[in-house]
């Protein structure tokens, strides 16, 4: 099913960086034109204000979503734990970006995640369901089937269809908030795998080759613009973690519209080599970008 064929359904209202990046050329932000770069790293500040700075440098959030306008926000909100232990997205930073959807113009911003734990503690501990409210946003479960619906993946190797969120299906604008983390089966968890949240059987994932089914499942829609939160990154013991001795604080923050791009920095950003990582080379395979960072305009922001 195409998605702009699919028929939407009412949802109500219930419902900085490492070593090895090139730097791009800086200049006036009030002057640059989004996808003057590629890739925007940004180092030293709260979550919120290196969103503020990096989303400025693309031309604002008016260059991604225009007046009356449906977004959908996904976070990593799998986990029934707090904001310090690191599982899920850092909560200032979702309600920033909601807020700076509904300043573009946008008509409604949804939030939702398909969660691992029981799904309302995780929007509750995690302190995500109070700033999307408190941001004007609203938040959906992910764990009802019947928000679902089935689509055939036509350039997957593995995951040929599925069942995605409505959400995914119908909004005009998809943005990714992934959390930089360890994992034990992929050993780094962000943008891509970010996206298992988005459909009803990750199962069949771990079932049928995990990296290969990661790096299919954007190929039905690719997110508009992808923003990793590597403020508080779980270096081990990932996904959940058990403290939050098992985090480092980082203070970075990566944004790109290039999938496997800003995956391919956070891969770094996180001390590992690129090439370890079995779903990005399949991703780029897949068309879904590049790991060449070497090729992209990059812009480094320190606060």
């Amino acid at each position: 099913m195409e998605r702009r064929n699919f028929i939407k359904k009412s949802i109500g209202a219930g419902i900085a960086i490492g070593v090895g990046l090139n730097t791009g050329i800086a200049g006036n932000l009030s002057e640059i034109k989004r996808n003057a770069y590629d890739l925007v790293a940004i180092k030293g500040g709260e979550a919120e204000d290196m969103f503020k700075k990096g989303i400025a440098s693309l031309g604002g959030m008016k260059s991604f979503v225009k007046p009356n306008q449906t977004v959908v926000v996904k976070p990593n909100i799998g986990w029934d734990t707090s904001p310090e232990k690191g599982a899920d997205t850092n909560p200032n930073l979702i309600y920033e970006i909601i807020k700076h959807c509904y300043n573009a113009g946008a008509k409604k911003v949804y939030v939702f995640d398909n969660t691992c734990n029981n799904w309302q503690k995780c929007y509750k501990n995690s302190g995500i369901e109070d700033a999307v409210k408190n941001a004007g946003g609203v938040i959906v479960t992910g764990k009802d089937e019947g928000l679902y619906q089935e689509v055939e993946l036509k350039n997957a190797k593995i995951l040929s269809k599925t069942k995605l969120h409505e959400l995914i299906l119908s909004s005009d604008v998809f943005i990714n908030v992934p959390v930089l983390k360890n994992h034990n089966s992929t050993t780094v968890s962000c943008a891509m795998k970010n996206l298992m949240g988005t459909v009803w059987d990750r199962s069949f994932f771990h079932k049928n080759g995990l990296s290969q089914c990661i790096a299919d499942c954007p190929t039905y829609r690719k997110p508009d613009l992808n923003i990793v939160d590597a403020y508080r990154v779980m270096k081990t013991n990932g996904p959940r973690g058990i403290s939050p001795n098992d985090c480092i604080t980082m203070k970075a923050q990566l944004i790109s519209t290039d999938i496997v791009a800003v995956d391919t920095a956070a891969v770094r950003l996180f001390g590992i080599n690129p090439e370890d990582i079995t779903y990005l080379s399949k991703g780029q395979s897949n068309n879904l970008g590049t790991m060449d960072l070497k090729s992209l305009n990059i812009y480094r922001i320190s606060i």
